[in-house]
């Protein structure tokens, strides 16, 4: 005997709903039962802001390489090699801490390295580079 499937009779099917009320009440649960641990980590020491001093600050040495190598350090033309003599110089009139070069975009990058080497040599000083667009 045959058996014939009626016409019209819905399909046997399994009610996915209690499946997933219990995957949500297991999710819950292990969220709220689930202990974080505090990682280990380094400790920074963060330096505390400080208010700013109302001392005027010494101007900076401007230090302009213009496109066909000269150096000019506060108006005056200086040598490569005597870079660093001209710098104590005017650190003897003038203590800054601050030193800005400029150079032009034309300048070789042999005089502005030799002119950094130049500088790094004084200590205590920081070197800033400027753009001159």
């Amino acid at each position: 005997m045959a058996i014939a499937k009626r016409v019209g009779e819905p399909e046997a099917g399994v009610d996915m709903t209690p499946m997933l009320d219990i995957v949500f009440i297991m999710l819950i649960f292990f969220i709220v039962t689930t202990s974080f641990v505090k990682e280990s980590g380094l400790d920074v020491q963060r330096p505390l802001a400080t208010s700013q001093n109302n001392s005027p600050t010494s101007p900076p040495i401007a230090i302009r390489i213009d496109e066909i190598g000269n150096i000019i350090i506060n108006s005056r033309l200086v040598d490569v090699e005597r870079v660093a003599a001209t710098i104590e110089f005017m650190l003897a009139e003038n203590p800054t801490d601050k030193v800005v070069l400029m150079a032009s975009d034309d300048t070789s990058h042999q005089q502005v390295v030799g002119v950094v080497d130049q500088v790094k040599e004084i200590s205590g000083l920081s070197l800033s580079i400027v753009s001159n667009r």
